[in-house]
């Protein structure tokens, strides 16, 4: 039984590792399939030398019973030694080279960064504990969490960090790329087809590492620049009166010393931008969907969805909450 228990939960957590959402073996670009081909060329090299040595552990086995070494067709025990010599030496080596030959030009190609002029738009990706900051420079649109790009163009990618390093990782798109703070450092992001692409942070960065992931939506190129249009606009003015009374009570509180809303005198850099909010799907970097429920959640208590983030729990009535969800529901 308990050897039965662990294989069914060994299984269990091979199978996780399989789904679609982020794996790279579901390449969508051609960084991406570089490094899908070369991980299938090291799997069917390994697969070769290992079959051969499994054909002669067999052949082994098979003649435990008899003395000296076993005896391969009419080749005798010569025949043995040489599969020995061709599956321990020769085709274990062959193999090695192969991959080694093979790797350098998959990864030569894929960890060049992309040269000046050879993209069509540039966008800047920020970690930080634990989320993501993405800037569009000369649009003046901010975002958090959630990645626009147009689907078909060079993308760019300006990666920094803010507090510790992390690891940029979309692998559908591309390779894992560092974010060590003080030395940016680039990435190509492209996608062959609109979707949406899940990443990761994929080095330790503390407690809420698992927690910080992020989206690339590749969009067709006019439904990319109305996003981008309109995530360049300030916040639109709330017109009923609890959105209003929501605005207020934000400003006034410690909300407004951590966050932007662009539009308003809220002008914090500590946690991501919140003014459109309203238009992203997830919430504290795709830990929670972003629907009334979970923002109330997540205003009343964040610490206990992910705990060690650096937003801390507002103490407000449950009429001011009310408010403030109201409000952040119209930044659209």
């Amino acid at each position: 039984m308990r050897i039965g228990a662990a294989s069914a939960f060994a299984l269990a957590i091979a199978l996780a590792g399989c789904g679609a959402g982020q794996s790279t073996l579901d390449p969508q670009s051609r960084p991406a399939r570089e490094i899908a081909d070369l991980w299938w060329w090291m799997l069917a090299a390994a697969a070769f030398v290992l079959i051969g040595a499994l054909v002669l552990l067999f052949i082994g086995w098979r003649r435990r019973d008899r003395p000296g070494l076993p005896v391969v067709g009419n080749l005798g025990e010569r025949g043995f030694n040489g599969l020995v010599v061709l599956f321990g030496m020769i085709v274990p080596l062959l193999a090695l080279v192969v991959v080694f030959v093979a790797a350098n030009f998959s990864v030569a190609s894929v960890t060049e960064a992309p040269a000046p002029g050879s993209t069509a738009m540039t966008i800047v990706i920020t970690g930080n504990q634990w989320f993501w900051d993405i800037h569009y420079p000369g649009s003046g649109a901010v975002t958090a969490n959630e990645i626009h790009i147009p689907v078909g163009t060079r993308v760019d990618a300006v990666l920094r960090s803010a507090d510790v390093i992390h690891s940029f990782w979309v692998p559908q798109l591309n390779r894992k790329a560092d974010m060590v703070p003080g030395h940016p450092n680039r990435i190509l992001l492209y996608a062959d087809h609109p979707g949406v692409y899940r990443g990761q942070c994929a080095e330790f960065c503390g407690l809420q590492h698992a927690n910080m992931a992020t989206t690339v939506i590749a969009q067709p190129p006019a439904q990319f620049r109305a996003w981008l249009a309109n995530a360049a606009r300030p916040r639109i003015a709330p017109t009923g009166a609890q959105q209003q009374r929501g605005e207020q009570v934000f400003l006034s509180e410690r909300c407004a010393s951590c966050h932007t809303i662009r539009g308003t005198s809220a002008r914090g850099t500590i946690g991501p931008d919140l003014t459109h909010l309203a238009s992203r799907s997830t919430l504290a970097a795709l830990t929670i969907p972003n629907t009334r429920h979970e923002l109330e959640r997540w205003i009343a208590d964040p610490q206990k969805i992910k705990p060690g983030a650096k937003m801390p729990s507002v103490d407000l009535s449950t009429s001011e909450r009310d408010a403030v969800v109201a409000y952040l529901e119209t930044l659209r």
